[in-house]
């Protein structure tokens, strides 16, 4: 499983690069850049016949876990850096628009998004999942959690799908299963 850029074949595009994803029956971009860095992506959807036969190939990333997650596609490459990416399906200006970002840029778009309360959900002890690579992981030091490092394959946090409390429904932004 990979992920695949090419340079984008029309030269009249403001889009220099195609970007090929292993979901489904494969997804296909034009982008910008190669890799989301300082800033999210725009990516305009293209048929996947827009794949040329004989692509110019930039670059070939290997993944470790590439799931739909919600309105999200999350990226995990099997590299040391800049291994976690997101592509975002949204609304914007009344149409259907998709960002590729990193964790940094979601981060700087939603500064205070925080957990909500065990105690509120009327859960007596939440079990989340951090995944071990994490190098600095939240402690949750206010709230009646109990988290566990083990690895993951994709996201920094998850929600076990077996032996644990069901997530409450305002915790709709965090995984219920990461594949092992």
């Amino acid at each position: 499983m990979e992920l695949v850029i090419a340079r984008n074949p029309d030269p009249d595009s403001t889009l220099p690069f195609l970007l090929r994803l292993p979901i489904g029956g494969g997804l296909v971009f034009r982008t910008k850049e190669t890799w989301p860095r300082t800033s999210a992506l725009y990516c305009h959807p293209v048929p996947t016949a827009e794949w040329p036969d004989q692509p110019e190939i930039v670059e070939r990333v290997p993944l470790r876990a590439c799931a739909r997650r919600g309105a999200a596609i999350d990226v995990v490459a099997d590299r040391g850096r800049e291994q976690r990416s997101q592509v975002v399906f949204t609304m914007a200006r009344g149409r259907e628009m998709v960002f590729w970002q990193s964790p940094r840029t979601r981060k700087q778009a939603r500064p205070d998004v925080r957990l909500p309360s065990a105690r509120a959900a009327g859960i007596a002890e939440l079990e989340i999942l951090v995944d071990a690579h994490e190098r600095y992981p939240f402690r949750f030091a206010n709230q009646q959690v109990r988290t566990v490092r083990r690895g993951l394959s994709c996201g920094d946090y998850a929600w076990p799908s077996t032996g644990g409390s069901s997530p409450p429904s305002s915790a709709s932004h965090l995984p219920t299963s990461c594949p092992a």
